[in-house]
């Protein structure tokens, strides 16, 4: 299979979920959804050079194209699938000469379908057929139906990321109706689940950075703002100015937004920009709170003065700035990119520590400390006895030592029903961390193992 194939087949998907959301927030005649069908035509171009009939279908849990199995999608499109096994809908055919518009009626259609507000529509059409596949996967995923509904919490939290993004960069202004529902479920997850929520956010195998990494910061700068006792609507506005931090990068040209090594001086000063621009941007935002354009500006600056725009000095900072500032450097350190390789949680740590509070509130920096732990709850870890283990939780005065599960025995026989260790009970017997496991290597997905 070639790699054309299969990056048109994940552009497909992507478009089509993509889609599906612009539908149910926007006129067919609206440019996003414009722009979603434009981009699910081009993939549909692609694959119509091997098949005249392009087949979507829902097998085993994850979206298939064809006879291609497309897991790197699947922490995306777990609220796509959910919604359409509801419908009734698990297989999507489309063949060679689907034109603009009948893709607009067919999603729009669809939209109406799996909302609900209108079952009675007729989706097939000339040239696009829906149906049912022979499948036996209607069982629950394992970990138990908390961790299915967060993992659709999360997948439809980077959806509307993805929304906010378009809109703004299409219409010069952010959904704050797409923000603000994605950031009312993520907070309410905070509140209640705080640690899985971590956890899922952690997972460094999603495909689009930008849109991930807005939702890990929002996560983030909130699982701080509640371990600080800030609850309630002003735990909200925290989470959605930690959303919007970065949104004036629409304006960034895409070759040095996208561009895979350093920036020159030229191009960083553009980058810089930024900052300034999502300010005045949300600004201008009607019902945008006004902590959110305070934070994009302020983002950057430091507490000794350095940092960006250039020639700004605060005698103090947002206590939102100040907690979405350490989000955004550990997700972004921790995040592994095209151009960069994910650093590990105690190399992070010590950037943050550095330069003696003079980049970062210091007691904010141990309180996140306290909160993530050097091994955050999701960590696949080997232990000093030879087992491997998962993260499931952390304990504040001791972060090097974690609860853990025991997934694999010392000769790495897989264990039922692991055992679950609290390594900060089990100090006296010198049972410790001994290295991070990467998951990928033993084919595991750690936030599988936490429900």
């Amino acid at each position: 299979m070639s790699d054309q194939i299969v990056a048109a087949s994940e552009e497909l998907v992507r478009r089509l979920s993509g889609g599906l959301r612009a539908a149910q927030l926007y006129a067919p005649s609206h440019p996003i959804v414009a722009r979603q069908t434009a981009g699910l035509l081009a993939a549909l171009e692609t694959l119509h050079q091997q098949n005249p009939t392009v087949v979507i279908g829902l097998v085993a849990g994850q979206v298939v194209v064809g006879d291609l199995p497309l897991p790197r999608l699947a922490g995306q499109m777990i609220e796509l699938i959910d919604r359409l096994k509801r419908a009734g809908i698990e297989r999507i055919a489309i063949s060679r000469g689907a034109a603009p518009r009948e893709l607009e009626t067919f999603m729009a259609a669809l939209a109406k379908s799996i909302a609900g507000t209108d079952t009675a529509l007729t989706l097939n059409s000339a040239n696009i057929r829906i149906g049912r596949l022979a499948s036996d996967d209607d069982a629950p995923a394992p970990g138990g139906g908390d961790r299915g509904t967060l993992q659709r919490l999360y997948g439809d939290a980077v959806g509307q990321a993805e929304t906010v993004w378009e809109s703004a960069l299409m219409e010069g202004r952010p959904d704050v109706k797409a923000a603000a529902a994605s950031i009312e479920n993520l907070a309410d997850a905070v509140t209640e689940n705080r640690t899985a929520l971590i956890a899922l956010a952690a997972m460094k195998k999603y495909d689009n950075y930008t849109f991930t990494h807005m939702v890990n910061v929002s996560i983030l700068t909130m699982a701080q703002a509640r371990a600080l006792g800030i609850e309630g609507r002003l735990l909200r506005e925290f989470g959605l100015a930690a959303l919007m931090h970065d949104i004036g990068k629409v304006k960034t040209p895409k070759d040095i937004l996208n561009k895979p090594s350093k920036l020159d001086d030229r191009e960083f000063a553009i980058m810089k920009r930024h900052t300034i621009d999502g300010a005045a941007l949300l600004r201008q935002t009607p019902e945008m709170p006004a902590l959110s354009p305070v934070v994009a500006f302020e983002h950057h600056l430091r507490l000794d003065g350095q940092g960006y725009p250039e020639g700004v000095t605060r005698d103090t900072l947002n206590l939102a700035t100040m907690l979405c500032s350490v989000a955004d450097v550990y997700d972004a350190m921790r995040s592994q990119r095209e151009y960069q390789e994910a650093f590990p949680t105690d190399r992070i740590l010590a950037v943050l520590k550095r330069n003696d509070g003079m980049q970062f509130d210091q007691h904010l920096v141990r309180r996140f400390v306290q909160l993530m732990g050097i091994y955050p709850p999701g960590t696949l870890v080997a232990l000093s006895d030879g087992r491997m283990a998962v993260v499931t939780g952390i304990h504040a005065p001791s972060p090097d030592r974690p609860t853990v599960r025991v997934l694999f025995d010392a000769a790495a026989a897989p264990v039922i029903g692991g055992e679950e260790i609290d390594l900060w009970q089990e100090a006296g017997e010198h049972l410790t961390v001994a290295s991070v496991v990467d998951p990928a290597t033993v084919g595991l997905d750690p936030a599988r193992m936490l429900g």
